[in-house]
């Protein structure tokens, strides 16, 4: 690891921590010629996951995107930000479970609405109806009539 402030190779490890998600290393190091300390943050370099969409397109899997949708669909809802940055963790796990390199939007789709349902209903509803592109009154009823069956 080269020093920042010196350029030198070569230091030692002074402490070491994961991250709250357990995704990174916090590395605290110490130069070995100049003896000033630095972090470092080492990740598991993964393979991107490509996303086929509707129209048959590909594009990289992006979690801020994904995130992004859940926040539009829970503007104004009792939901923290930490919720809904819990549910894309999970739904990028199980994607990455699936080790397959590539996924559909509509699995994606249905993994998040899965987790919507349980968490709020209004939230649901809202991502459901761009999700499934409702197209008129009856289909936005039909889901909701299947929303309060359950």
């Amino acid at each position: 690891m080269r020093c920042p402030y010196c350029t030198y190779l070569e230091s030692k490890v002074v402490d070491s921590r994961s991250t709250e998600e357990n995704t990174t290393i916090r590395r605290r190091r110490e130069c070995l010629e100049c003896g000033k300390r630095f972090t470092t943050y080492e990740r598991i370099d993964e393979l991107p996951i490509m996303v086929v969409k509707r129209n048959g397109g590909r594009e990289r899997f992006d979690r801020n995107k994904l995130l992004n949708g859940l926040l539009k669909s829970c503007e104004k809802r009792p939901i923290s930000r930490d919720q809904l940055e819990g549910i894309v963790n999970s739904v990028e796990q199980q994607i990455r479970n699936q080790m397959e390199d590539e996924i559909e939007t509509t699995v994606i789709g249905e993994l998040v609405m899965n987790y919507l349902s349980k968490l709020d209903e209004v939230a649901y509803v809202r991502f459901a109806s761009v999700y499934r592109q409702f197209k008129d009154i009856e289909t936005f009823r039909m889901e909701l009539d299947k929303l309060l069956g359950e």
